[in-house]
């Protein structure tokens, strides 16, 4: 008897990698961010949320058709490009630097939803967080990429629900929402926020993370041979790369959508309200103004997202090693190193807000680092052949590039001269 047909998955099998990127976009550092924002400044930073959702979904597509075509990570190509080991030592520092304020963010996030929802000790809540987080990076390990992204899909859920819940309960102003359309600033401490927001918008571990998710779920597809094969791995990339614009049009627009809920929250209900510039004092004003069911419902999707994204960082981050190091460690021993910094800054009592939002900004100037060669390499046709960037989304790409880089300046600038 010939050999039983098999039709080709559905599109909607093919999706994942991107929802589980997309979750980095959903980090307690983007609650903080988006939160201060809408307290201090209403609805004027609308516009940074929206500009900084549409410059990720063209990054993150980038990312992952690199992965997808290629078979190799970000990371991995950078690895191999960089030759000289002082040079990629020094790329892996700052790409670590990055990652580990990636789970700062993370691990505070969820250390001070616990407390909200348990009145568990910040040090204690880091600590469960951490070792949930390890559960997590245990399915990752054992069950392999479709498992791992069931589990952070199921979060993102939570996340979504927790967050959007207290827009429909108590709506923001539509004129105020169109005002805050306009690009504009006022002073040094809206562009300290916009250059935050940014930050956890369009996350640098994302980025690296994408291309080694959309590896590890499709492995190499380009083929080599005769005509036939040819033919056949062409179709079946084309095949995945509409499925990934597809995953990567899902996912951001619901990051993009609970990211500009939390702001227009923040700003419907929170402006003038003093202690809001923190998010146990956000909990509070919730509480006051929209009820208990309302401010729940925030605490648990901050938890949810500390722990979706801190496991996401912790695989972006042995990524980053593996690829530019070529030393892999163990996904749970780098649990227990990375967690250390967190667990420090609980413990001494800084301000958990405060660490959040400054961790955003140090991931706003790791940037440049990630963005920039994934632009160039995925417009090379020798590496990507047709896939290669057409010009008009190697010029985005560019002039995406060049708006971070010159509001980080312009931020370094503000701050370092009070202006």
């Amino acid at each position: 008897m010939p050999p039983a047909h098999t039709a080709p998955p559905r599109i909607v099998w093919l999706l994942g990698p991107a929802l589980v990127a997309g979750v980095a976009y959903l980090d307690p550092g983007n609650v903080a961010s988006n939160m201060t924002a809408g307290a201090q400044y209403g609805y004027l930073l609308v516009w940074v949320v929206l500009a900084g959702n549409v410059m990720a979904w063209l990054i993150q597509y980038l990312s992952a058709k690199l992965g997808v075509v290629t078979g190799r990570s970000l990371p991995e190509m950078l690895g191999t490009r960089l030759r000289r080991p002082w040079a990629r030592r020094a790329y892996w520092l700052q790409a670590e630097l990055v990652a580990m304020a990636t789970d700062l963010a993370e691990i505070i996030g969820g250390a001070v939803a616990l407390n909200l929802l348990f009145d568990v000790p910040l040090l204690l809540g880091g600590l469960i967080t951490g070792a949930v987080s390890m559960i997590l990076l245990a399915v990752q390990s054992r069950r392999g990429a479709r498992p791992f992204e069931f589990v952070i899909i199921g979060l993102m859920l939570i996340i979504t629900v927790g967050f959007v819940a207290g827009v429909f309960v108590a709506p923001p102003d539509p004129a105020g929402v169109v005002g805050g359309i306009v690009p504009r600033f006022e002073g040094t401490g809206s562009v300290l926020l916009a250059a935050s927001i940014l930050g956890a918008t369009i996350m640098p571990h994302a980025i690296y993370a994408h291309s080694s998710l959309a590896r590890d779920r499709f492995g190499a597809t380009s083929a080599r041979g005769d005509v036939e094969a040819e033919r056949t791995g062409a179709a079946r990339i084309r095949r995945l790369l509409a499925a990934t614009r597809w995953d990567v049009s899902i996912a951001m627009v619901i990051a993009g959508s609970v990211n500009l809920a939390i702001l227009l929250l923040a700003a419907a209900n929170l402006a003038g309200v003093e202690g809001t510039d923190t998010l146990e004092g956000a909990h509070a004003a919730l509480a006051d103004g929209l009820g208990p069911v309302v401010a729940t419902f925030f605490a648990v999707g901050l938890l949810a997202s500390g722990l979706a994204s801190t496991s996401v960082g912790a695989y972006a981050g042995a990524e980053i090693m593996q690829g530019l190091l070529h030393v892999r460690i163990p996904l749970l021993a780098r649990r227990l190193v990375t967690l250390i910094p967190a667990l420090v800054i609980l413990g001494i009592g800084v301000d958990p807000t405060l660490a959040l939002v400054l961790s955003q900004v140090v991931l706003s100037f790791g940037i440049p680092f990630a963005l920039i060669p994934l632009v160039a390499l995925t417009a090379q046709k020798r590496l990507l052949g047709p896939w290669a960037n057409r010009v008009w989304t190697t010029t985005a790409g560019a002039v995406a590039s060049v708006l971070l880089i010159v509001l980080n300046g312009a931020l370094l600038w503000l701050v370092l001269t009070g202006a």
